[in-house]
């Protein structure tokens, strides 16, 4: 298949187009506009692969858009371009409308006109999030048929993006299926998220902050285990379908955040006069406005009907993470140094703030 792929410096989208490369005879072409998260260092490792091309490219650039696809020929849309830090779209929800909706709603039109001319098989995949569903309490999972109820800027713009791609699907019949995936976690993540950052933090001395009393559940999902679930999806699911794709590994915040110190103390022991042990880095802030309590998937539908499951278990894939940034420093150097084109005063906060 010609596979293209939107948000491709992204974490996510770097592990898809790696596995991509890696794995299939599919052709990709990268589409990011790069901004603080995007980073090509992320591909080094394909960038010169004959079946590889990157276009740095908005996707609210209708006209250069349109230009690609008919250059390109793609058989397959995969789009995770988006803002995607919530702590972000508090401070600033401008560009999440941006790129997340409009973004978004451009890329369809643009499907939706070369899929009708191009007269060809083509399915449009939206990469989504669970936190469109709210804020699930105590009990109970996530469905597909779960009731829409976003709680922060982010959640809200990803859920009206979900609702523009079925209705193109349902008015205009442009064939396409949706993932909505738990929170993941692996190499080459930016440093904002909550595994990272803690890593990162406790290598560098500095505290661990954690929101609230810690005890927010997230069910974690390892990227490699997702990106296996985007490419069943995408060429055994059926179109205008939903999937959810969960990890099966609920945590509370504060439980992630001790083991990965745990796992620290191991292979990194601390350095730093009188301390014993980077739990004792752990520090309690205020919690974020609107914070949900839990997210979990029901990944049933998609083990039932597509036949995938998770690999990794948390322990495996959190020391197998660790073990990443500590065995690649350099680039996790080069992320801070600004590779990721921000300002290093942004970076700079990161010790102060704990994101999700």
């Amino acid at each position: 298949m010609r596979v293209l792929v939107t948000g491709g410096a992204g974490f996510i989208g770097s592990a898809l187009i790696r596995h991509l490369i890696a794995n299939t005879e599919h052709t990709v072409i990268n589409v990011d506009k790069l901004t603080y998260a995007g980073n090509l260092e992320s591909l080094k490792e394909v960038e010169s692969h004959e079946r590889y091309s990157f276009h740095q490219l908005d996707i609210l650039n209708s006209e250069k858009i349109k230009q690609l696809f008919f250059e390109f020929q793609p058989d397959v849309v995969m789009h995770l371009a988006a803002e995607s830090h919530v702590d972000r779209s508090i401070d600033g929800p401008t560009a999440f409308i941006q790129t997340n909706i409009i973004g978004t709603y451009t890329l369809l039109e643009v499907a939706r006109h070369y899929w009708k001319i191009a007269n060809k098989k083509f399915i449009f995949h939206h990469i989504s999030t669970d936190e469109v569903y709210g804020d699930l309490g105590r009990n109970g999972l996530f469905s597909e048929t779960s009731p829409y109820a976003p709680s922060s800027p982010y959640s809200a713009s990803k859920a009206s993006s979900d609702h523009l791609v079925r209705a193109w699907n349902r008015t205009y019949k442009l064939p396409i299926v949706i993932t909505n995936c738990s929170n993941n976690y692996g190499s080459h993540q930016f440093p904002e998220k909550l595994i990272p950052l803690i890593i990162l933090n406790a290598l560098a001395g500095k505290k661990l902050p954690v929101y609230g009393d810690g005890t927010q559940i997230r069910d974690w999902l390892f990227v490699d285990d997702h990106v296996r679930a985007l490419m069943e999806v995408v060429t055994k699911g059926k179109a205008g379908d939903t999937y959810n794709i969960g990890g099966h590994n609920e945590k509370k915040n504060i439980d992630v955040i001790n083991e990965i110190c745990t796992i620290l103390d191991q292979l990194h022991p601390p350095r730093n006069a009188g301390v014993k042990s980077y739990k004792e880095l752990i520090t309690y802030v205020e919690d974020r406005p609107g914070h949900d309590v839990r997210y979990a998937i029901d990944a049933s539908k998609i083990k039932t009907n597509l036949g995938w499951s998770p690999i990794e278990t948390f322990d495996s894939g959190i020391r197998k993470t660790v073990q990443w940034y500590l065995d690649n420093r350099s680039w996790c150097e080069n992320v801070l140094d600004g590779s990721y084109q921000e300002p290093r005063q942004a970076i700079d906060k990161l010790d102060r703030r704990n994101f999700r």
